[in-house]
Formats: structure tokens, sequence, C-alpha cells
């Protein structure tokens, strides 16, 4: 039996049960359940010691204080109806068009994801955009609605902060925010308009469906005025700290808490129930797949890995990125991106790998999920929020459209990362 769960089958197998749980949610138990369950069966079982656990755990304090950041100005952007304020604004510059409105919102989508980063995409603009695609009485809402799933990892390479996956990959080895525009900018206006452009003629018959041209424009509060310039001024901060090469974590968090003690201090009141309602499992989850990752980095996969990519960069060099990138695109369908980010992020420490390859590999971890519904937790929050709204959007619908629209924008991505590369 002691030699059974010392075997690295064993740690495979609870990697790939807890994966498997955190993708089907079985008995609709949250994401991180599974995450923490299969962490505790590893310690459990003696297949990972529990001071390596710790320890991989406390690798991710620089995510877990940027997801907080993050979490807490999403949260007051949308109890303070910020969100649902330029959502209305925006359908009214629609002036009755869907087509008009599909624009719009797809440029809200594109300005949220890169500066507040995808989760809060589909955390937050998902439902401002239902309730404006129900303001403009729209029969067909979904067209509108697909453009925060699809954006929320079409954009998310734009800015170092636009995915926490970002930070995953490079860890301690994040570029300037000059070295990073200028491995990414193009990539990723590839990535947005080619989405855009195959999105959009996807849902062209959608989008012939008449919608009102009179939205009324709810009133912005002081609080929501004082929330959206905290927010321009914490994007002003995660931009500084990206520049000067600080970790974006602490400077996330200490903008998004002040930005909550000013907030508090300007209703004189302490909004604890703004803290309630944020989606707190993120951090058991993401911590739970980092012991997962550990415990496969002691079976040996991660230098197996590293062996592989150092191989291809000297047998094929001119194509070793962009198959990196996308075997990792189709590899975050299957085990979604937070587990093969952090896999991948250590292999490419591993195998120190070049600029073209780990650029390859982050353009799959953003970019690779928007091929189903289970390919980045951002899509996932996006599910749960259509869910809560009664909007049930199949596995297989989602699948025929992801790839439709994800493959020539995954294509243009990575041919312009092999193309700099060359240069």
């Amino acid at each position: 039996m002691n030699a059974l769960l010392s075997s690295p089958f064993s740690v495979w197998a609870v990697a790939a049960v807890s994966t498997l749980g955190v993708i089907v949610r079985p008995f609709k138990l949250p994401e991180a359940v599974w995450a923490v369950l299969g962490a505790l069966a590893l310690c459990g079982f003696g297949m990972l010691p529990w001071s390596e656990a710790l320890h991989a755990i406390c690798k991710g304090t620089d995510v877990y204080l940027f997801l907080l950041g993050m979490m807490t100005a999403s949260e007051l952007a949308r109890k303070e109806g910020l969100f649902d304020y330029l959502a209305a604004h925006t359908a009214r510059r629609a002036a009755g068009s869907a087509k008009r409105l599909f624009f719009l919102m797809y440029g809200v989508g594109t300005v949220v994801t890169t500066f507040m980063s995808n989760d809060a995409t589909a955390v937050v603009l998902t439902p401002a955009v239902l309730a404006v695609a129900r303001a403009v009485k729209a029969q067909k809402p979904l067209p509108h609605l697909y453009i925060c799933a699809f954006i929320a990892n079409a954009a998310s390479f734009v800015l170092p902060i636009s995915n926490p996956a970002n930070l995953v990959i490079f860890r301690d080895h994040m570029p300037t925010l000059m070295h990073w525009l200028g491995r990414f900018a193009i990539p990723a206006v590839l990535s947005i308009v080619a989405t855009y452009l195959v999105l959009r003629f996807m849902q062209r018959d959608a989008l012939t469906q008449k919608i009102e041209a009179d939205v009324d424009v709810p009133k912005l509060s002081g609080a929501g005025k004082a929330t959206g310039f905290g927010i321009v001024v914490m994007a002003v901060v995660m931009l500084a700290a990206s520049a000067f090469d600080v970790p974006l974590g602490l400077p996330t968090f200490g903008a998004g808490l002040a930005l909550f003690v000013f907030v508090c201090l300007l209703k004189r009141e302490f909004l604890g129930h703004h803290l309630t309602e944020m989606s707190w499992g993120v951090l058991p989850l993401v911590g739970g797949l980092f012991v997962l990752v550990e415990g496969l980095q002691h079976t040996g996969v991660i230098s197996h890995l590293a062996n592989a990519l150092q191989t291809s960069a000297k047998t094929i060099p001119a194509d070793a990125g962009w198959i990196s990138g996308a075997v990792v695109a189709l590899a975050c369908n299957i085990i979604n991106n937070l587990p093969a980010g952090l896999i991948a992020g250590s292999a490419l420490t591993a195998a120190h790998a070049s600029t073209p390859i780990a650029s390859a590999v982050l353009v799959g971890v953003d970019l690779g999920p928007n091929f189903s519904v289970t390919g980045s937790l951002a899509t996932i929050l996006w599910l749960t929020a259509l869910r809560r709204e009664g909007i049930e959007v199949s596995a297989g619908s989602f699948l025929k459209l992801g790839v439709m629209v994800t493959l020539p924008a995954l294509a243009a991505a990575l041919a312009a990362v092999a193309f700099s590369a060359s240069l």
C-alpha cells in the first residue's frame, strides 16, 4: 500500500481527479473544494510533505495579493453601480443598433479586461451587459454576452495586470512594462481584432434584431464616481509597478485597500457586505492548485516538460515557439488554464526557456482557453453569472463557437510572436 501511494501514478491520479472536479464541479460543489481536497489528499497520504505544501502555497503570495486588490475594486464598482452606469451609457450611444451596441460593448470589455483583469470582465461586466440587453429589450442577448466570455481571454495579455495567469507564468521573472509591450502589443491587438471579426460574423443574424434606442441611465452616486476615479489611480499604480519591475501583488492590494477605505469614509459606514460578496473561493482554489503542481513536480513531470522544451528549442528552433503555444492552448481546455499555467510556468523556469517560447506559451495560456467553457476560470465565472440569471449555454454550443472564433486569433497571435522573434 505504501509503495502504491509513493508512486508517481498516485500523485497523477489525485491531480487528475482534482482537476476534473474543478472543471465538472460534481455535486455542484465550488471549484475550490476540489482543489483543496486534492491538496489535502497529497499531504494526508504522504505523497507530499506538509512543509513543502505550505511552501508551495506561499509561492502564490503575489498572486493572492493581486487577486484581493482586483476583487475589492471590482466589487466596489459593481455595488456602487459604476459598471451599470457605463453599460447604460454605452447602450444609449448604440442609438437602437444592435450592431453598434456589439461594437461598443466589445470596446468596453477590452478596456475592463486590459486594466482590471479578465476575471473582472467575467464577474462584473456580464451582469451589467445582461442588464443593458434587457433595458434595450433585446430578444437575443447572447451575442452581447458572448463578448464578455471571449474578450476576457482575448485581451488578457495586453498588460501584465490583465490576467492573474500572467503572474503565474513569469513569477519572479516578470518583464518590465516596456519589454512586455514590445513582446505582446502586436499579438494582443491581433488577438482582439481577430476575435471581434469572427465573433461578429458568427453572430451576424442575431445582430439584425431591433433594440430600443432610449435607455435610462442610472444616476451615479458620489461613491460611484470616487470608485471610478480610484480604479483609474489603481491602474496607474499597477502600470508604474510594472514599469519599474516591482511585483504587482502588493501595490495592487494596497491600492484596492486604499480605495475601499476611502469609499467607506465617504459613505461613513463600513461596507462589510461588499466584502462578503467577493469571490473568496478563488484564493483557496489557486492555493490548492499550487500544491497539486508541487506534487507533480516531485514526480518529475516538470523536469520532463522542461527537457522537452529544451530539446525542441535545439532541434526545431523555428517551430518550437508556436508548437509550444498551441500545445499549451489545447491543454488549457483539458485541465483548465490555471493548473496548465502553473505547470507551464514551472517548466519554463526549469528549462530556462527562450523569450519566444515563453511568449508563445503565455499566449497559449491566456488565449487558448477560449475554445471551451472549462478553459479558464474567467469563462467558468461567466457561465456561473449566466446561470444565476436563468441563461444556459451548453458546453457543445460554446465549443462550436469557440473553435471558430479562437483558431484564427490564436494563429495570428502566435504568428506575430514567431515573427518578432525572427527579427
